[in-house]
């Protein structure tokens, strides 16, 4: 499987590290109470597993070592999209 990262260009997935699916905001805490330690599990444990299109953190190991996220098709690992993740909206 090929990645274009967008500040070095096209390599091989081997220069890169897979850190998991991109999963909606990081839940804040208002008092802790068991809803909140509940919201953290999820967020942090359970994940969709999709089959098909699916967006995942991918660290640039082995090149300019920046956090990308990568929307690939999981059907067959086609790679559809490569952002940097500190840019990537919402």
């Amino acid at each position: 499987m090929r990645i274009a990262c967008p500040f070095c260009g096209p390599r091989d997935a081997e220069e890169f590290a897979i850190r998991g699916e991109v999963a909606g905001p990081r839940p804040l805490p208002s008092a802790f109470d068991e809803r909140d330690v509940e919201a953290f599990h999820t967020y942090v444990h359970l994940r969709a597993n999709e089959f098909g299109p699916t967006k995942e953190y991918w660290y640039h190991a082995q090149g300019c070592r920046r956090w990308l996220i990568v929307s690939r098709d999981t059907r067959n690992h086609a790679v559809l999209d490569v952002v940097f993740a500190a840019r990537a909206p919402g």
